[in-house]
């Protein structure tokens, strides 16, 4: 577990992270409204060396951003918000829907809400549960599910 003091912070925890990262990674991301998902992922977008602006794809419910090779960019960011999913008698058939594991294995993805939902997209993921206390510190734990997930968080220092 992590506690964060501040916003930069998460952002720059999530900057760190992206150095984990490969195409193909699923993150699924949960937490209350506020916790600061949206803030871990631009973080993971500026590690990541993606093109646009990170903003919260509550709207739109996905957002590709396509590696920038002029900041050293790798591989693209496919971040996603299953929040206003759900009306559907199986949520999954709507994750399904949106065609986001067309690029899953080019890709990182990350999920914001898809906790129960996305799981199947990739044999492995990393689970981020964020919480905000009172005093606005973000508490951050990442839980590998499968793969290698638990060989490469051993080796990150945060």
């Amino acid at each position: 577990m992590r506690e964060l003091s501040t916003v930069e912070q998460t952002r720059d925890f999530g900057e760190r992270l992206a150095g984990l990262l490969r195409g193909g990674d699923l993150l699924v991301l949960t937490g209350p409204l506020g916790a600061g998902k949206t803030a871990l992922t631009q973080g993971i977008g500026a590690g990541l060396g993606v093109l646009g602006a990170v903003t919260s794809p509550t709207f739109v419910i996905a957002r590709v951003h396509r590696p920038d090779g002029a900041r050293g960019g790798r591989v693209p960011l496919v971040h996603a918000d299953a929040y206003r999913l759900g009306g559907a008698a199986d949520p999954r058939a709507e994750i399904d829907d949106l065609d986001l594991d067309a690029s899953i294995e080019e890709a990182v993805t990350v999920v914001e809400w898809g906790e129960g939902m996305v799981e199947q997209l990739a044999d492995a993921h990393l689970r981020i549960r964020i919480d905000r206390r009172d005093d606005d510190t973000r508490v951050v734990e990442l839980v590998p599910v499968g793969g290698d997930w638990s060989d490469r968080l051993a080796s990150f220092s945060a």
